[in-house]
């Protein structure tokens, strides 16, 4: 059984935690509402730019559509784009985003297909280089910005299109976290190369004629929905990681503050006991003499 000073440390100590714990939920609670804006507004932009995108591939056709659209005309070789943070305490926020990437690697790999990785950030790291050390094609280090952006995303993109000018994949599949609410993060899958040709949403019937040709506007703007499809997800994960990390920590100063509230009735109790044991003793002595 632990001693007074024991217990009194131990209280201590879980107070401290609870502190951080505490303070860590205010933080995430501060910059979640940010986040969230900011993973909001780029939605609409993202679907408009691909209603027109949509609309100029469908009146692409045969060898003049832009190879980013057609494909290399394989299937073999595929890349996971795989996106987490930097930073530890937000629950299962990377765990589940490196869960259905593997999901999918090994999947892949049942059908005989080659499986490589493209890692964003830290946090996913080690649990994909433990499980497929000789698939990791590169590691894009998010560490030296304090939240990555639109200049992250057009380097990702830089990459990702001179690993698929030089052949070293056919398909590439993007893994990240789509914001919901505080509570819920939604581990999603998305094929970024080629790129899915969007639904044409017809909402007119006029004739557009295009300047330039359809051809080169498309090849233009192909590249341009890659980026946006890359900032998004970067958008939408740290919405859910500060929605992810809020809840996290809720529920450790919760648990801490139970735990404190239990190790203080035994430390209460132990210290009656200590205290009748005395008084014991004490009666005892004097009714010897």
């Amino acid at each position: 059984m632990a001693s007074l000073k024991e217990l009194k440390g131990r209280i201590n100590s879980v107070k401290s935690t609870q502190k951080i714990t505490k303070a860590k939920q205010m933080v995430a609670a501060a910059k979640l509402r940010k986040a969230q804006a900011a993973a909001e507004a780029a939605r609409p932009y993202a679907q408009r730019l691909g209603e027109v995108m949509a609309s100029l591939a469908s009146k692409v056709t045969g060898d003049s559509a832009p190879r980013l659209l057609t494909g290399t005309g394989k299937d073999q070789r595929h890349l996971l784009v795989v996106a987490n943070s930097d930073k530890g305490l937000a629950g299962a926020f990377n765990s589940n985003i490196v869960r259905a990437a593997l999901a999918k690697a090994n999947e892949l790999k049942a059908q005989g297909k080659d499986v490589d990785f493209y890692l964003i950030g830290r946090k996913g790291r080690a649990p994909i280089r433990r499980q497929h050390p000789k698939n990791i094609a590169h590691m894009f280090d998010t560490t030296e910005v304090r939240e990555p952006g639109y200049a992250e995303a057009e380097r990702i993109v830089a990459e990702l299109m001179e690993m698929y000018e030089a052949g070293k994949f056919d398909v590439a599949h993007l893994f990240f976290s789509k914001f919901k609410s505080a509570l819920t993060q939604e581990p999603t899958r998305l094929q970024i190369i080629p790129v899915p040709a969007p639904e044409v949403v017809t909402t007119s019937q006029a004739a557009v004629e295009y300047e330039p040709d359809e051809e080169d506007i498309l090849a233009e703007l192909l590249p341009r929905y890659l980026k946006t499809q890359i900032f998004g997800a970067l958008l939408e994960n740290q919405a859910s990681e500060q929605g992810a990390s809020m809840t996290a920590m809720d529920n450790a100063t919760r648990n801490a503050g139970e735990l404190i509230q239990k190790l203080t009735i035994q430390y209460n109790r132990s210290r009656q006991a200590a205290i009748t044991t005395e008084l014991i003793e004490i009666i005892a002595g004097a009714e010897a003499l």
